[in-house]
């Protein structure tokens, strides 16, 4: 398998974006070279702007030229984004539903020696909070392909969650077909449901793996929407297995595991076990060791299911 980062995508689509749609056009926070959207301004400068570090206006302008007709893509970390715009994100891009898509990169704990102050494990709750946001995670290169074309297509509010770190490619680029808010599954199972959002999916598939040797039968399925989440996929599912693990690279409080445990306990009751960052902050080091810090792996996913089915 490939390994590529959803920021690498991201670059790379927005350059094909460009050619298909004359109206797209891409801002930054002076930080290009890090989110990618430095591939968009080579190739259609006079489509780009630097807003510099101000992450305010980012948002502001590209609401404003939303008003225009315009296809605006706001880029900067998702610490900056979710954080320092979010009130610009929500009183001048969602309460009046404009058509603007925020891609935040570096997302989760895997920006990695840039520590606690940029690791942004905060922001899929703060999005899905907002009312008329829709929320997108995607896992791979090809998922984010297919999900910065349906960004584009779908009008109004979009946050999208980009990250770091190189991680495999799951989805066949010919075949993989992208929805928002409807799941997908990537393995059939029948003695527990593992949800999993963003780099979190392939560790998943991996644990998946893992415990079919040991006789449990793991259904998986990637949440690539966080909001509006897909009920009836995620009931169906934990009907059949009776129970559930969720996984994400972000704070258990708020998150996918938020969204899932909300969506059963108004639907299914069902035991579940959330596998992520437990509501402390991260730490400076190498992706791979605050993956395993934070209990983060395949192996804690392993643990968790177990626990999980002995609660059924």
């Amino acid at each position: 398998m490939a390994n590529l980062a959803t920021r690498e995508a991201y670059g790379k689509a927005l350059v094909e974006l460009g050619s298909e749609n004359k109206n797209v056009v891409v801002l930054d926070a002076d930080l290009s070279k890090s989110t990618k959207t430095a591939d968009f301004a080579k190739v259609y400068p006079e489509r780009f702007f630097n807003m510099g570090i101000a992450e305010a206006d980012l948002v502001s302008t590209a609401a404003g030229l939303s008003t225009c007709g315009k296809i605006p893509f706001a880029s900067t970390f998702a610490m900056f984004a979710a954080g320092r715009a979010f009130e610009q994100i929500r009183n001048s891009v969602c309460y009046p539903e404009l058509n603007v898509k925020i891609a935040a990169t570096h997302a989760g704990l895997t920006v990695g020696e840039d520590g606690a102050s940029h690791q942004a494990i905060e922001d899929l709750s703060l999005m899905r909070s907002i009312p008329n946001m829709t929320v997108l995670c995607p896992c791979d290169d090809v998922e984010t392909f297919a999900c910065i074309k349906a960004a584009a297509e779908y009008i109004g509010p979009v946050y999208i969650r980009l990250g770091r770190s190189a991680v495999p490619t799951l989805n066949d680029e010919k075949t993989y077909k992208f929805q928002i808010g409807k799941s997908v599954k990537l393995r059939e199972g029948k003695d527990v449901t593992i949800f999993a959002t963003g780099i979190m999916v392939s560790e998943a598939m991996k644990a998946a793996e893992a415990l079919s040797t040991e006789g449990i039968d793991a259904e998986v399925i990637n949440i690539h929407t966080i909001k509006p989440i897909d009920i009836d996929g995620i009931v169906s599912s934990v009907k059949k297995t009776g129970a559930a693990v969720t996984c994400e690279e972000h704070n258990v409080i708020g998150g996918l595991g938020s969204a899932v445990c909300e969506v059963l306990g108004e639907n299914y009751s069902a035991p579940v076990k959330r596998v992520g960052v437990m509501d402390t902050f991260g730490e400076s080091g190498k992706p791979a060791e605050l993956l395993k810090e934070y209990g983060l792996l395949a192996v804690n996913i392993v643990s968790a299911v177990k626990e999980i089915i002995k609660r059924k």
